[in-house]
């Protein structure tokens, strides 16, 4: 398959989910089609490698990463982040309702080592999955080292319907409020406290804009991961620290003191591409899924994962009320530990469109829903994920 031929094909594929989720209004979201699309050309004519075919080889989804979860990070001030407490509490929780039901609901139908194997890649990704599979695979459990794989591979079909079902209910609630004036969002409280808006950074306010070109936005944001990448290698030999994390800190900070300005690389006209590439990269972990694989463990598969979710729901439900938070953007927000970023971006402003065509409640929208989103994703999939499959791989 040639490069562009195979560029087509998977690039029509995001086109046919983003015009299906325009046309249910995000009730199927654009991933959840893409997910179904890639699947069925892996299980028939595309080539294993089609992705990388298509140009995004893993270096460059890397880069992509860095450059864009700085990026998300400039949306979100240090105040907005700390704000975030919430989040982190309800997210936790989220995992904890996973594990509770899991090991003891769980334990009713599977075996104690499938529950063990299961858990770490159900509240996490990529890192928690491949931590599991491999010791299923020394301790001479190779279904379950398969199946490690697979939930990371097949948890999205539940988590992306879920969140855009919810996301639609709290965004329609908080529509409702500002649109009556019972609800004044924090970007507009931002604005009205004074907050730095301008368009250019402060740090470079000075310097004259035809030298504030596209490439001096990716130059500085490239600086900015950077200096995450190598922080979390400085502090590695004390505590592990995903660069990932890093980059979403180090991104709210570069914003606040002005040395980077709100959404550079949309500013820079880098962002669509990048989010392109990031999506395809994604989708690429479907090649391992065969038919096969799905048949003979479909059952402890899709068995784990609605008892997680059930727990996930009942702890996030518990604790959202409890915290004052609405129990669709509690449910919402844990859910993101079945997917984590860039998809807990993608659902989350998909729906944000289909419910106003208005920019001013778009954006008021955007401050309520998205940083909880992110702030979640990358709490669950990067930190605690990883640190419950260090543990867990003792048990087998």
């Amino acid at each position: 398959m040639s490069q562009m031929l195979a560029f087509v094909i998977v690039v029509l594929i995001l086109f046919i989910g983003d015009v299906v989720a325009t046309r249910t209004k995000a009730w199927v979201p654009s991933v959840f089609v893409c997910a179904i699309l890639f699947l069925f050309g892996y299980w028939t004519f595309f080539p294993s490698n089609i992705v990388e075919i298509a140009g995004i080889p893993p270096i460059v989804a890397t880069l992509l990463m860095y450059l864009l979860i700085t990026n998300m990070g400039t949306l979100l001030s240090v105040r907005e982040l700390m704000n975030q407490w919430k989040t982190i509490v309800i997210a936790i929780s989220g995992i904890l309702g996973i594990l509770a039901l899991l090991f003891t609901i769980g334990t009713l139908f599977f075996d104690f080592k499938t529950v063990v194997v299961v858990a770490p890649p159900l509240v996490g990704g990529v890192v928690s999955s491949l931590i599991m599979s491999e010791a299923a695979k020394a301790a001479g459990l190779v279904s379950l080292s398969v199946l490690a794989i697979l939930i990371y591979v097949m948890q999205g079909f539940a988590g992306y319907p879920l969140t855009s079902i919810m996301l639609k209910k709290e965004g329609s609630r908080m529509l409702t409020k500002y649109r009556s004036g019972e609800w004044v969002p924090a970007n507009e409280v931002a604005q009205v406290e004074g907050h730095d808006t301008h368009e250019t950074p402060r740090l470079f306010q000075k310097i004259p804009d035809k030298y504030n070109t596209n490439y001096f936005k990716f130059l500085r944001l490239g600086l900015v991961g950077l200096l995450a990448y190598g922080c979390s290698v400085l502090i590695d030999p004390i505590v592990t620290i995903s660069p990932y994390v890093l980059c979403l800190l180090f991104g709210v900070i570069a914003t606040s003191i002005g040395f980077l300005e709100r959404q550079p690389l949309q500013k820079a006209n880098g962002f669509g591409f990048a989010i392109m590439a990031l999506m395809l990269f994604i989708f690429d972990g479907l090649k391992n899924a065969t038919p096969e694989m799905l048949l003979d463990l479909i059952w402890p598969m899709f068995g784990t994962i609605v008892i997680g979710i059930i727990g996930m729901y009942i702890f996030s439900f518990i604790v959202g009320k409890f915290l004052g938070v609405s129990k669709e953007l509690a449910f919402a927000v844990s859910l993101t530990a079945l997917y984590g970023f860039p998809a807990d971006y993608i659902i989350t402003n998909e729906v944000i469109n289909s419910l106003t065509t208005d920019q001013k409640e778009r954006e008021a929208l955007t401050s309520h829903m998205l940083p909880p989103m992110l702030v979640a994703g990358f709490v669950t999939v990067t930190i605690v994920s990883v640190v419950l499959a260090g543990i867990f791989v003792g048990f087998l």
